[in-house]
C-alpha cells in the first residue's frame, strides 16, 4: 500500500502510514508463505509435489486410524498420527519424500526407472527430526527390480534404518555386520512374503546424511538379491510408525541419479557400462585361519580405474589384515577398493590383493564377486 498523491501528509505521518503499510505487507507476505509451504494431507494415500522434482506421500494403509502430514518446501512433518499397531507386525504407514515411481505415481523429472549397471553414482541426502514418544523407524528405503516396472511392489528392497525406537526390528534375522559407505551397520536379511528385503541398521541414531545410494546397490548385487541389469525404481526417505509418530520430520531431502557416458561404456571410473571381469580366489587354509589371494581380470575392452570389488565372506570367517587394497568390512559383507598403485587396470590387465583372517567350521570360499557392481566370473 502506498500513501495516496492526493493527500498532504506531514513528514512524520508519511513515515508512520509507511511503517504500517510495510508491516502490513510482511503480515500479508508471511501468512502466504506459511499457506503454501504448510499443505495439510490426511487422506490415507494422499501426495503432493515439492520442489517440482519429489513426491510427498501420507501412505497411512496398516490402520483406519487418522495420519495427517504437513509438507513443507523441503519435506514433512507427521502433525497427527492416531491409533497403534503391534510391535511384531507390520507397521501403520510409511509417511514418506521420494524420487522415482510409487505404484503408477511417479516425481516429476525423474530418470527412474534407471539399470544399474547405466548409473555411475546416485547421490542423496537427508535430514531428520526425531521423537521419543513412540515406536518406529526412521527408513530410507531403495527398490530394486528386473524390469523398469512403475506400477507396485518390487522384488527387492534395501531398508537403511537411520534410528529405531520401540521394541520395533527389521524383517528377517541378522546376517552379519557391515561398513558401507564409511559406516557400519548391522545387516538383517528376510522376506516380506511378496519381496526380499535387506536391512541396514544403523547401531545409533542418524540425524542427517550424504551418501551414494549405489554402495547399497551394490551389496545386494554382491549377496545375489540383484543383478546389474536390474533397475533401481524409486528411492523413498520417511518413517515407519508403530505406534504414536506426531513431530517425527523429514526436513530435507535431495536425490541425483547420475548416468555414465552412453557412447562410453565401460570407461575409465565408469562403475557400470560394460565392464567384464574375472576373479581367481587362492586360499591357504590351516585349523583356525586361512589366506586369500585374489586377482582380477579385467576382461573388457576398456580400462578400468578406482575399482571395487564386493563379496560377501561365509559364516565363521574374519579378516584380519590385508595388503594391496583397502577393505571395508570384515565379516560379511565386505569391499576392496584398490590402493595409489593398483588403481587403474587395463583391458587385459590384473590388479592384485590378499588378506589374512580367522575361520571356524568347515571352510569355503565366497560364492559370487561384483567389480564396480558388475557381477564376475570366477575361477
Amino acid at each position: 500500500m502506498r500513501p495516496s498523491p492526493h493527500h498532504a501528509h506531514s513528514a512524520r505521518g508519511l513515515l508512520g502510514a509507511l511503517l504500517t503499510s510495510l508491516v502490513s505487507l510482511a503480515a500479508l507476505l508471511t501468512t502466504a508463505s506459511v499457506a503454501q509451504a504448510d499443505t495439510t494431507i490426511c487422506q490415507p494415500f494422499g501426495s503432493t509435489t515439492i520442489q517440482g522434482r519429489y513426491v510427498v506421500q501420507n501412505n497411512r494403509w496398516g490402520t483406519s486410524a487418522t495420519q495427517c502430514i504437513a509438507v513443507t518446501d523441503s519435506g514433512f512433518r507427521i502433525t497427527q498420527a492416531d491409533g497403534s499397531v503391534p510391535t511384531n507386525g507390520a507397521p501403520k504407514s510409511y509417511p514418506s519424500v521420494y524420487n522415482g515411481c510409487h505404484y503408477t505415481n511417479c516425481s516429476p523429472g525423474t530418470s527412474l526407472p534407471a539399470q544399474l549397471s547405466t548409473i555411475s553414482d546416485a547421490p542423496t541426502s537427508i535430514s531428520y527430526s526425531y521423537v521419543n514418544d513412540a515406536a518406529y523407524n526412521a527408513s530410507y528405503d531403495i527398490w530394486l527390480d528386473p524390469t523398469p516396472r512403475t506400477d507396485g511392489v518390487n522384488r527387492t528392497e534395501i531398508m537403511l534404518w537411520f534410528n529405531k525406537v520401540g521394541s520395533v526390528q527389521p524383517i528377517g534375522s541378522p546376517v552379519g555386520t557391515a561398513t558401507v559407505a564409511g559406516r557400519q551397520w548391522q545387516v538383517w536379511s528376510g522376506s516380506n512374503g511378496s519381496n526380499d528385503v535387506l536391512s541396514f541398521v544403523a547401531p545409533s541414531a542418524i540425524t542427517n546424511w550424504t551418501f551414494d545410494v549405489m554402495d547399497f546397490a551394490r551389496q545386494a548385487v554382491s549377496r545375489g538379491l540383484a543383478q546389474d541389469n536390474w533397475y533401481l525404481t524409486s528411492v523413498q526417505a520417511g518413517f515407519e510408525p508403530w505406534q504414536n509418530g506426531a513431530g517425527l520430520a523429514v526436513t530435507s531431502f535431495s536425490s541425483t541419479v547420475n548416468k555414465g557416458s552412453s557412447g562410453d561404456p565401460g570407461g575409465p571410473g565408469d562403475p557400470g557400462g560394460s565392464t567384464a571381469c574375472e576373479v581367481a580366489y587362492a586360499t591357504n587354509v590351516w585349523q583356525g585361519g586361512f589366506t586369500a589371494d585374489v586377482t582380477i581380470t579385467n576382461t573388457g575392452s576398456s580400462p578400468v580405474s578406482d575399482w571395487k570389488l564386493a563379496f560377501t565372506l561365509p559364516s565363521g570367517q574374519q579378516i584380519a589384515n590385508a595388503w594391496n587394497a583397502n577393505l571395508s568390512g570384515s565379516s560379511g559383507a565386505v569391499t576392496a577398493t584398490n590402493v595409489a598403485h593398483n588403481g587403474e587396470v587395463a583391458a587385459g590387465g590384473r590388479a592384485s590383493f590378499g588378506f589374512q583372517g580367522a575361520s571356524s567350521g568347515a571352510f569355503a570360499r565366497p560364492t559370487a564377486f561384483s567389480l564396480n557392481g558388475t557381477a564376475c566370473t570366477t575361477v
